[in-house]
């Protein structure tokens, strides 16, 4: 029988064993869930509600515990691991607050007595999440889908199973039926049978282009909705007129939280040329102090790297750029799967670091004549999931925001996913739309009835 193991990515120790699901706990599985469909179908929204709730209190009340899951399977700090928990509650409440209205059928009208769309659930949403945000991924998925009456199955990335199976506890803990929120521990390999089974709706990935391009063709294959978030090579614009104390402290931050390992992580800061040089002082002041090691130390600004073979991808990705011309202003040093914060100046079109998604702490400026040229450097890219645009002119922001391709534009901020906002990406990056009144609808049967 295979196992799935949890390694402790600071020390490499191993934490947990867990042996993979069979064939016979796979189809189990699979009847749980569309037992568990079948009931919610005849729940009140209030009841699931009042479920989802119950869920955001335990996830307040047990926020260590959590936590410290996620530290010790994937490297991230404490505090961020807390907050990623805390995110997670809040979108519960959020959804129970909004829930409601978004699934309010659509009136139309049309030439009929009465005609309108419905807004129902379909069956077992089969959610394939990455290891980078364990929780938060999870439950963005799965609050609206749940709250709709779905029911979800998580096959997680198997180095965090350990959390797949504690929010598979939690929404037990919290009153959805048995079913309704299961965790399935197998390799990407015995995937295809899942998607295939007819009780299974629909599937959406958080994950690389290449696991985004086997998922969406066995979706299509089956003839199954799906949504896919993939990679992304973000760019962090910051244009003449920018503050630059504000920007170069969010580049940082937009760079090096998670260890860098984030699918909307300001992966390339392109600075017009009249402020690269103060800006450049600036950003490398900040990562000079920044702290890397054992992420429960609370003094500790960035854990390590998942494992240590996606640290040594991203050393030969820096390497690769250095040979290129690219210039090492600051880090580079790494163990096993501990990096050091790393930033690359003189980097420029054709070079790995520009052209290829880098998953780490490195941060790499190009430098942009102008305005113009800054968009036309940050669209060329295959991917287009989120950008960054930093100006004190807002009018010519929301111009050049127009102009740039990818699903997520923020001005003066950082990237993030917010349960208010639809989010997902163009090109390379995927397709479909996650959170917010779009999202919530991607798995839903969205029915017409006309009355004549």
């Amino acid at each position: 029988m295979s196992t799935f193991q949890s390694i402790n990515p600071y020390n490499q120790e191993t934490i947990a064993e867990y042996a993979a699901h069979t064939q016979a706990d796979i189809q189990q599985r699979l009847a749980w869930g569309h037992q568990a469909f079948r009931h919610m179908a005849h729940t009140s929204l209030q009841e699931r509600c009042d479920w989802m709730l119950a869920l955001a209190q335990l996830l307040k009340t047990n926020v260590d515990q959590h936590a410290a899951i996620i530290t010790r399977e994937m490297g991230k700090t404490l505090k961020e691991a807390k907050a990623e928990v805390l995110k997670c509650a809040t979108t519960a409440e959020y959804y129970v607050e909004h829930i409601a209205e978004m699934l309010q059928p659509k009136l139309i009208s049309t030439d009929a007595q009465q005609s309108y769309v419905s807004y129902e659930p379909k069956g077992i949403i089969l959610a394939i999440m990455p290891w980078n945000f364990p929780y938060w991924q999870v439950f963005r998925f799965a609050i609206p889908n749940l709250l709709a009456g779905n029911s979800g199955l998580l096959k997680h990335a198997s180095n965090v199973s350990g959390c797949a199976l504690a929010m598979e506890d939690v929404f037990l803990q919290a009153g959805f039926p048995e079913g309704a929120f299961q965790a399935l521990l197998v390799n990407s390999k015995h995937i295809e049978p899942v998607i295939a089974d007819s009780r299974v709706q629909g599937v959406t990935l958080t994950g690389s282009t290449a696991a985004g391009m086997s998922v969406g063709a066995l979706a299509g294959k089956y003839i199954k909705k799906s949504v896919l978030e993939l990679g992304g090579s973000d760019p962090f614009i910051v244009l003449k007129d920018a503050n630059l104390e504000e920007a170069a402290r969010t580049a940082v931050k937009a760079r090096m939280q998670n260890a860098g390992q984030s699918c909307i992580a300001a992966k390339r800061w392109i600075v017009e040329e009249a402020v690269a040089e103060d800006f450049t002082d600036k950003v490398s002041r900040i990562l000079r102090e920044m702290k890397q090691g054992d992420p429960f130390n609370a003094a500790t600004d960035m854990g390590p790297m998942a494992r240590p073979d996606l640290a040594g991808e991203l050393a030969q990705q820096l390497q690769q750029s250095i040979n290129q011309g690219a210039r090492l202003e600051l880090g580079g040093q790494q163990e096993s799967a501990n990096f050091a914060p790393t930033l690359l100046t003189n980097v420029q079109k054709g070079m790995t670091a520009f052209d290829e998604e880098t998953f780490g702490p490195l941060a790499v400026i190009t430098r942009a004549r102008n305005e113009e040229q800054a968009i036309e450097l940050a669209n060329q890219t295959p991917f287009g999931l989120g950008s960054s645009l930093w100006t004190s002119d807002l009018d010519k922001a929301k111009k050049l925001a127009r102009q740039i391709d990818s699903g997520n534009v923020f001005i003066n901020a950082m990237v993030r996913s917010d349960a208010r906002l639809p989010f997902g990406g163009v090109k390379l990056s995927g397709y479909g739309r996650e959170l917010s009144l779009e999202g919530t609808h991607e798995f839903l049967n969205v029915k017409t009835v006309y009355i004549a």
